[in-house]
C-alpha cells in the first residue's frame, strides 16, 4: 500500500498496534466530541484565493523563540512512544532533527532526558512538564532538560486531573512490564495521576522562573482571559491547545480558539495551536489565523508504528 498522506498511516496504525496501544492514543475524553471536532472545525474554514502571484520561489521556513526550523510543524509532547515503535521517543528525536524541527519531548517519556538528547545532538528540544505534588521531581527534571541543553519549557496547564477516556478504562490501560516512564522511576507509578498536583496556579510560573533560565511556553490555553494572564504572567510562548480532546470533551476546537487568543495576546507573545492538523492546508489555515507554527501530536505516533 503506497502511504501518501497522514490518513493512510493512521490506519496502518489502527491494523497493526495492539489494541490497548491504539486506543491509548487514539482516546479522547467522554463522548470524544472535542477530539473530533479538532479535525472538523478545519473543513469549516475556507480559502479566498488570489490568482496571478509569482509563487516561483517559495521559502517555509520560519523561527519560534529565535530558532529557525525548517517548515512551521513541530512535533507535539505525546507519552509513551514506545507503544509505538521499540526505539520510542530517541526515533521521534531523530527524525525531528531530520527534518529540522522542534520536538517537544513529554514528562511521560519511555526514555530518558539523556537518551533523547543523545539520539539528537544540537537539535530543536523543548521540555513539556507535568507540575507534580512531588515538587522535588519536577524541579530536578526542569533542571536537568536545562542541562541537557533544551532550549525551551512547556507547561501544560490544562490536566489538572486526568480526563475520562473510556476505552482505557475498558482496558484497564496501564504500560507494559518492560516500559517505564524514564524520567519519573523514583517519584511516579504509571496510571496514578492522583500524583499531578491539581493545585497549580498562575504563581506556580513565577516558581518556574526561579529555577530555570529557560523560555516558558503554556501549553492548554483556550481563551482571551487565560492568554492575557499568560502574558501577564511573563511566558515567552502560547500552545493553543485542548490535549487532542483527551481533557474537557465539548470545548472549543482549538483552530477557533486560536482566533481569540491571538486578538488577546496582539503580538506580545509567540502563539502556536496544535490539535486536529492533517494537511498542508490546515497548517496553512492556522498560520492564516495568526499561528506561528502548529505542532501535531497522533500523527508523529502513526508514523512510529509504520516504520
Amino acid at each position: 500500500m503506497a502511504m501518501v498522506c497522514l490518513s493512510d498511516f493512521e490506519a496502518y496504525a489502527k491494523k497493526y498496534l495492539p489494541k490497548i496501544a491504539w486506543d491509548y492514543f487514539a482516546a479522547g475524553a467522554d463522548d470524544c466530541t472535542t477530539r473530533d471536532e479538532n479535525i472538523l472545525a478545519y473543513k469549516r474554514i475556507h480559502f479566498r484565493p488570489r490568482m496571478l502571484r509569482d509563487v516561483s520561489v517559495m521559502d517555509i521556513r520560519t523561527k519560534i523563540l529565535g530558532s529557525e526550523i525548517s517548515f512551521p510543524v513541530g512535533i507535539a509532547p505525546t507519552g509513551f512512544h514506545q507503544l509505538a515503535c521499540p526505539d520510542g521517543e530517541k526515533s521521534t528525536a531523530r527524525a525531528a532533527r531530520a527534518m529540522n524541527t522542534c520536538y517537544i519531548a513529554s514528562t511521560y517519556s519511555t526514555c530518558t532526558l539523556e537518551e533523547i538528547s543523545a539520539a539528537a545532538p544540537s537539535s530543536l528540544r523543548w521540555f513539556q512538564l507535568y507540575i507534580h505534588r512531588n515538587r522535588a521531581a519536577s524541579q530536578q527534571l526542569v533542571q536537568r532538560a536545562e542541562a541537557l541543553g533544551f532550549q525551551g519549557l512547556v507547561l501544560t496547564a490544562d490536566l489538572p486531573y486526568t480526563g475520562k477516556r473510556r476505552d482505557d478504562v475498558r482496558n484497564g490501560f496501564r504500560l507494559p512490564p518492560h516500559m517505564k516512564v524514564k524520567n519519573l522511576e523514583q517519584a511516579f507509578e504509571v496510571c496514578k495521576m492522583s500524583l499531578l498536583d491539581p493545585s497549580v496556579t498562575w504563581n506556580d510560573i513565577y516558581w518556574l522562573r526561579s529555577l530555570t533560565r529557560l523560555p516558558i511556553i503554556i501549553k492548554g490555553i483556550l481563551t482571551r482571559e487565560d492568554a492575557e494572564l499568560a502574558v501577564r504572567h511573563g511566558v515567552q510562548g502560547i500552545i493553543v491547545s485542548n490535549h487532542g480532546g483527551r481533557q474537557l470533551d465539548e470545548g472549543p476546537a482549538t483552530i477557533e480558539a486560536l482566533v481569540e487568543v491571538v486578538e488577546a495576546v496582539r503580538g506580545r507573545v509567540e502563539v502556536y495551536v496544535d490539535g486536529g492538523i492533517r494537511k498542508g492546508s490546515d497548517v496553512l489555515k492556522a498560520l492564516a489565523l495568526g499561528a506561528k507554527c502548529v505542532f501535531i501530536g497522533r500523527p508523529a505516533l502513526w508514523g512510529l508504528a509504520y516504520k
